[in-house]
This record gives C-alpha cells, structure tokens and sequence, in this order.
C-alpha cells in the first residue's frame, strides 16, 4: 500500500468505497494538515463560540496562516494555470470543514464559494486579477448579497434592490437578508435591477461605503457562529469600474448558482460524516447496561444507516465533482445532488443525536451542533421543494414553478 493510499485510511475511514483515492498527494498532504490545525486552533473554542453565536475570526485566520487551502501551489500542480482548485479537491475540502463544523464550512462557502465565483462568472480580467488573488490568499473576507426580506426563492423575479446610473456612478438602494459575513466583509458582491432596462446587475460594494448598513440577525438557532446579516442600502454609491460586466440577468445568477449549489451538496456530506463521526466516537467509549453502546444491535443498525448515507452522500458529491472539472455543470445535476445529500444529512444528524440519547442534547458528544446546524443547510442554496422542481422540471419538460 503506498503512502497516500495509507494517509487516506487514516484520515477517512468511513469513505468504504475509496472515493478519496483520486486525490493527487499535494492535495491530500493539505487535506491532513487542515485536520491538525482545526483541531489545534478551533476545537478548543468551537462549543464557547457556538454558545456565544459569534465567529471565531482569530483562530480561523491562525487556521489559514498554517494551511492556505485555497492557495497553497501543492494543490495546483498540473493546474498552474488555474484560478481555481480541482473540483475534487473542493469537494473534499468541504468534507474536511463540514465534518468539522457547519458554521466553519458556510463561512468558507460564503467567501470561497459565493464571492469567488461570482467574481470568476461576473467579473472582467482586471477584475478578475484584482479580486481574486485577495479572496484566495483571505487578504479579503467577501460576501453574496442576492436575497432580499421578501425574496427567497422567488428571487429571479421578485429582485427588488434598485440601481441607478448616474454618469459613471450607480446608486444602489434595497434590502438584503440572510447574507453570511456582511458586517464584516471587505467587498460585497450586491444584486440589483437596473431601473432603466429591468435586468438583474452585479455591483462590488467595498468595505465602509457610505450608506451601507449590514445588522446581524439574532436568535438564530442554528449556524449560530455564522454573521447573517440584514443589509440596507441607502443611496450607496458604486462606480462602474466595479459593476461587473459579464453579470446580465439572472441566467448569470443561475451559472453562479450552478457550482454554489453543488458545494453545498458537498458541505451537506460533510455534516453527514461529522454526525458520524461523533455518535461512532461516543458509543465506542460509553457503557450501559455493562458493555460498550457500540456492541447493542439496534445502535450498530443506526451506525450502519448513518455510513450508508454518507457513502451515498460522497459518491454523489465525487461524481459531480467530476462532472464540473469536465465542463459538464449542469444546475439539475447540482439541484439533484444538493436535494439528495440534504435528505440524508438531515436522517442522519437525526440518528446521531438518538443514538447518544440524553448526552445527545449537549454540546459536549458534538451531535446536537450537526443537528441544529443541519435545518439551515437543508435551507440554503435552494430548498428541497425548489430544488426537486428544478429536477423535476427537466425530467418531465414542464416548469412547475
């Protein structure tokens, strides 16, 4: 057995199929090191920040200085000339978050996700040479502004933030909701609609631009961590040279759409996995009755469920994967695998937290932080109901939405 192939035993044990094995060296020499450096600067924190419902900036970016996942050139080799990593890379590496923590794994889709492919769709090459180095190497935090108060999945028409031109200046003003990270962001990818010709804009607000307004919303009850916030617009001035230009309509929206959807089908396996790994942890070390949880039948039954889900899960997530880095991005495949691996994520967070009973509602076994965190990601980047009309729609030739 050669080294990779050893590395890879140890560091997914649950990927029975051998998924993982396609992974070049550099990518999974990353991958291991990101598992030791969340462990040592997350997880010591991870429960006091959850409780808290704030995001723990330092020890993040102390994760990014020792690992530059997105940048690290043992990642791009055969791929130099790339902006992005591999599409299976991608799909591990939320793996590697996502089995860590939701909250973790959302910040980076918002940012490396998000952003960074809005910009890579959207954006001009000066742009592009401007924008994206800062998002890879995390010199720049970005955010998505797309939903509104009264726009969800009804956005592509329903849009209603407004843009003006004035000259060589927009004005922008609106509502936005739900946008992860935009009180802290330092560029802002906002959707508006031109008044003049109705068609769905991109326009990069920067950090501090007067007007802007981003209130984190309280109470949230899962992906606590993570900063949602409700964005106001109030005559925020933006100018031309950071609308991007290839973003004319919501088709553009939907190319974006297209690879986000699919990193959090992703993500979706990696809460899988993490609810997994946690219940797997805790019956192997409690006792009933005088004897190891783990060697009750009914609990191995549940343990057998919750690995068959994310084996199904990640084989999903690879194929796709696959599909992507070939050219074939296709939004129902995405609608597809971001519907079926959310259906399984939510089974299992739910066996995880049965199967380590009354502990099972701490923070302490890990369990209930992938059970709460799982209903937001059941939600976002398409709910069920919409993404199994989009797949519905191109099975059957009729649009039921």
């Amino acid at each position: 057995m050669n080294a990779k192939i050893q590395t890879l035993k140890e560091l997914y044990p649950e990927d029975l199929l051998g998924y993982s094995h396609k992974l070049t060296e550099g990518e999974v020499a990353v991958l291991s090191e990101l598992r030791v450096s969340l462990e040592k600067h997350l997880r010591p924190v991870l429960t006091d920040f959850y409780e808290r419902g704030t995001f723990p900036f330092d020890e993040f970016y102390k994760v990014v200085a020792d690992v530059n996942f997105m940048n690290d050139d043992r990642i791009f080799e055969g791929r130099e000339n790339k902006l992005k990593t591999s599409e299976l890379f991608n799909a591990f590496l939320y793996l590697e978050l996502a089995r860590f923590d939701a909250s973790i794994a959302t910040f980076f889709t918002v940012h490396g996700g998000l952003c960074l492919n809005t910009i890579l769709v959207g954006g001009s090459e000066e742009q592009i040479n401007e924008f994206v180095p800062k998002l890879r190497s995390f010199e720049y935090q970005g955010c998505f502004g797309l939903t509104e108060p009264d726009h969800g999945s009804d956005i592509a028409g329903g849009l209603a933030t407004s843009a003006k031109r004035v000259g060589d200046k927009w004005i922008l003003n609106g509502e936005k909701r739900w946008i992860g990270g935009s009180d802290t962001a330092d560029i802002i990818p906002i959707f508006a609609r031109d008044t003049e010709d109705n068609k769905i804009k991109c326009f990069i607000v920067r950090k501090g631009a007067p007007g802007y307004k981003a209130e984190v919303i309280p109470h949230k009850g899962s992906l606590r961590m993570i900063h949602n916030g409700h964005i106001t617009l109030d005559n925020v001035e933006v100018s031309e040279a950071d609308r991007l230009p290839n973003i004319e309509g919501f088709k553009s929206v939907n190319d974006i759409l297209t690879f986000t959807r699919a990193d959090i089908a992703h993500l979706a396996m990696g809460v899988s996995a993490g609810s997994f790994i946690a219940a797997h942890k805790y019956v192997t070390e409690r006792e009933q009755f005088g004897k190891k949880l783990a060697s009750f039948q009914l609990v191995q039954e549940k343990l057998v469920r919750m690995q068959s889900n994310f084996v199904a899960n990640l084989g999903y997530s690879v194929q796709l994967s696959h599909l992507q880095e070939e050219g074939d991005a296709l939004m129902t495949n995405s609608a597809l695998a971001k519907m079926h691996n959310s259906l399984n994520m939510r089974e299992n967070v739910a066996l995880g937290r049965e199967i380590c009973g009354g502990n099972g509602i701490t923070l302490e076994a890990d369990v209930m932080r992938f059970f709460l965190d799982a209903e937001a990601v059941y939600t976002y980047e398409g709910t069920h109901e919409i993404n199994a009309l989009i797949v519905g729609r191109a099975i059957t030739g009729v649009g039921a939405f």
